[in-house]
């Protein structure tokens, strides 16, 4: 019988509880320099932790963040908004990633979700 590891990543997982994620979100808010930086970003993952937490997910993934962001878009959010939701939700998933919470596969699935596309041209300064 082969050893088995057990280090940080035999505790990967697909699925994260609500603890996992919160440890993740002070991860990433601590990361943050500007004080504005970790109230919009902290803002945008108890959104997301909020949806994710509301109905029974699968687990924390590429699918999962898409419809995420199918979910803002019924919402007829600006693609600027939407943009920094996805932003933050990569964010988490890679902190998720780095303390061994999550695959690292998963993560990188999570960081390929395109953002929204910004339609015509920006106005004012």
């Amino acid at each position: 019988m082969a050893h088995r590891n057990t280090s940080k990543r035999s505790k990967a997982r697909s699925m994260l509880r609500l603890a996992d994620l919160e440890q993740s979100k002070n991860a990433v808010l601590h990361s943050l320099g500007a004080a504005s930086s970790q109230e919009s970003y902290g803002h945008a993952i108890d959104e997301f932790i909020g949806w994710y937490c509301s109905e029974p997910r699968l687990a924390f993934n590429r699918t999962v963040v898409l419809r995420y962001r199918f979910f803002l878009e019924q919402k007829n959010l600006a693609p600027s908004t939407i943009n920094v939701r996805l932003a933050a939700v990569r964010r988490l998933a890679y902190e998720a990633s780095d303390t061994g919470l999550l695959s690292p596969d998963l993560a990188a699935g999570i960081r390929r979700v395109k953002g929204a596309k910004r339609l015509g041209a920006r106005i004012g300064n």
